[in-house]
């Protein structure tokens, strides 16, 4: 068990109200999880446990962390309820029944609002990444959602901050809770840090390319702390070259699913994402980060710089900063028990280094699970005629309505004319490069 498991465990199964503290990758989830099982009667079928995160893309891997726990106990129903997703087949689904909602607080309060969602055999109520979905707004709704649970229930709170403002929350809905407080599980001994000076914003994007270009990421996560940043670094990058895209909240669902499969598939080298946005990527390969700006807070720098040098890999965090950022750069230090000094930036010589592509392209096939389709319908089509074999061929994600498979660069044409031509379950597919 991690340490969040060890110390939370006991105390969840034991039915105490329990705040969490821990970076993404302690292994909150599970301990939740399994608490949220602990307490279900399966042969009820009625909604028992409800979990609230502050993105779709945490929903989703939440939901199927219960799914993968739950596999050992017959029939148990898990339904995500999140914007973003088409409302009929959720309202389809909350008429059928289940036993564990997971979703965003927004959709949750409107299937509430609308008498589609009960929440009167709610018996476990978890808030996950708390902290973000305060920063989000979602105080109002959240409280909305607590009014329609039964005033006797298990609260368990995870976050990887503790602010003020969650302590008033806490205060407000649990009951003499209990506080496990771990430090991060990922260890940072693994990972390069540089920090660069720039003069002004304007400095910034030259003095990210150059980064890139010497380091030669082959997964990088850039920073920053706006949207509009985010979008606006993103688009000159691909510009310049970069297998780049954002990852941002004001994108629609599906180009953030997309960017985000892009991503995990080895087809982008570059990802620019705001702190909120970058909580769906569950990705181990990536070997460089960059703190566009430095963030307000040292916990998220270390949450940034966390993202990188996983799995027992070496990683590469570069921070750029300007005199006008010497007090959150004195916070760091201050937070980090460190002197931070400043690294040159890459002579112009590196301008002279070739790009480095991303190794795999992604192709979308517009058919998933509604089509029967699986992922070695997928292989068996494309290695058949015997032009692609298997390991030139990446992760493939089947969804409700698309499926999506990644491919090495240099054969994207023929895995696309393979796709078009050929059948699958008897019937042709439209596919596409994904490069958007």
């Amino acid at each position: 068990m991690t340490d969040i498991q060890a110390q939370a465990l006991p105390l969840i199964l034991a039915g105490k109200d329990v705040i969490g503290q821990g970076k993404t990758g302690s292994g909150k989830t599970a301990a939740f999880s399994l608490g949220i099982l602990h307490n279900l009667n399966v042969k009820k079928f009625r909604v028992q446990a409800i979990v609230v995160c502050p993105t779709r893309e945490l929903a989703d891997q939440v939901a199927i962390e219960i799914r993968k726990l739950a596999r050992a106990i017959h029939n148990i129903k898990v339904l995500t309820l999140c914007g973003g997703a088409p409302m009929g087949p959720q309202i389809g689904s909350l008429e059928h029944g289940a036993h564990i909602v997971v979703g965003t607080p927004g959709r949750i309060e409107e299937h509430l609002a609308k008498g589609r969602l009960s929440l009167r055999d709610v018996n476990t109520f978890v808030l996950d990444e708390a902290d973000r979905m305060l920063e989000m707004g979602f105080e109002d709704s959240l409280r909305f959602i607590l009014d329609y649970c039964p005033e006797t229930r298990q609260n368990l709170l995870f976050s990887a901050t503790y602010p003020a403002k969650i302590e008033q929350l806490a205060a407000h809905i649990m009951t003499q809770p209990d506080i496990v407080k771990v430090d991060s599980t990922h260890d940072h001994s693994g990972i390069s840090q540089y920090f660069y000076e720039v003069e002004d914003n304007s400095q910034r994007l030259d003095a990210l390319q150059r980064i890139i270009l010497e380091h030669q990421p082959s997964a990088a996560i850039v920073f920053c702390n706006t949207k509009a940043e985010c979008q606006n670094v993103s688009d000159e990058l691909t510009q310049f070259g970069f297998d780049s895209a954002a990852l941002h909240g004001d994108l629609e669902q599906k180009d953030r699913d997309r960017t985000l499969v892009r991503f995990a598939n080895k087809s982008l080298t570059v990802l620019v994402a705001t702190d909120v946005a970058a909580r769906g990527i569950d990705v181990d390969h990536v070997d460089m980060v960059v703190n566009y700006h430095i963030a307000h807070d040292p916990e998220v720098h270390v949450h940034r710089v966390g993202r990188t040098g996983r799995a027992g890999r070496k990683g590469v965090a570069c921070s750029l900063m300007s005199y006008k950022e010497s007090h959150k750069v004195n916070s760091l230090e201050d937070y980090l028990d460190i002197t931070i000094d400043t690294t040159g930036l890459p002579a112009d010589l590196v301008f002279n280094t070739q790009i480095k592509r991303a190794p795999m392209v992604t192709l979308q096939i517009d058919g998933g699970k509604k089509a029967k389709l699986r992922p070695g319908d997928i292989l068996g089509a494309l290695t058949a005629n015997k032009q692609i074999s298997g390991d030139q061929i990446g992760k493939i994600k089947v969804t409700a309505m698309a499926s999506y498979v990644a491919i090495e660069r240099k054969l994207i044409n023929v895995a696309l004319k393979t796709i078009s031509d050929g059948k699958m379950k008897g019937r042709n597919f439209r596919a596409r490069k994904l490069t958007k």
